[in-house]
């Protein structure tokens, strides 16, 4: 089970030091949302600042989510400010495939995001082709938003297909994550969770991710067989 504390809801005064605290408290990967104000209602940071980051966080996974209507030019400039994944979404439609190409070409592995609105379906062409399938449980574009318990179904459906398929593609979800929607989303097959207020406003940040990824081990079906 991977935790990936959303850098989105650090204090954005010593985003360096967030970054820190969140390596020394355990974080598995840190999960870096970009917004253009386009695609989604809201700017966030570009990446000169993610540069900036990085070696503040030099052993932790930079998980890049582009909300950004025109993602093919920020490719490259997130690649070198040391992105390790860099998620595109699929409501991009015929961009979809050609930025899959260009993000491995880059020696960067990929991710598939899908909004709320918007149907499972549509990522079934790519599956075979990423190495993760970011569902979005909340409407992108800001943080603190509340779960969106609809979204359960399509984690459900897109780690069917992963154990159909015989995939391996993470399965990641983004938005309301908290100790309650951790243990639904592990359950329906999510192994991957960003979250933002319910870590980075802990004021024992460790203790926080410690317990986040009890409740996901503890509601893993694939481990229920062998539990008492």
């Amino acid at each position: 089970m991977i935790i990936a504390p959303s850098l989105l809801a650090a204090d954005f005064t010593r985003l360096g030091s967030e970054a820190a605290r969140a390596q020394r408290a355990g974080a598995d990967w840190l999960h870096l949302d970009i917004m253009d104000g386009q695609f989604v209602p809201n700017i966030s940071f570009g990446p000169d600042v993610v540069a900036a980051v990085r070696p503040h966080a030099k052993k932790l996974f930079f998980d890049v989510h582009l909300m950004c209507g025109k993602p093919e030019i920020l490719l490259e400039p997130f690649v070198h400010a040391g992105a390790d994944e860099i998620i595109v979404h699929v409501e991009l439609h015929q961009q979809v495939t050609p930025l899959i190409w260009k993000i491995k070409s880059l020696g960067c592995k990929v991710g598939l995001a899908i909004n709320p609105l918007t149907s499972i379906a549509e990522v079934q062409p790519f599956l075979d082709k990423i190495d993760l399938l970011l569902v979005m449980t909340v409407n992108p574009g800001f943080g603190g938003q509340s779960f969106i318990h609809e979204c359960l179904s399509k984690i459900q459906q897109a780690d069917a297909w992963r154990r159909e398929r015989k995939l391996h593609y993470r399965l990641e979800v983004d938005g309301g994550i908290n100790n309650q929607t951790v243990a639904e989303c592990a359950r329906a097959g999510a192994d991957t969770f960003v979250a933002g207020t319910a870590l980075f406003h802990k004021r024992n940040m460790g203790a926080a991710i410690r317990k986040m990824r009890k409740i996901a081990h503890d509601n893993d079906p694939t481990l229920a067989d062998l539990k008492v």
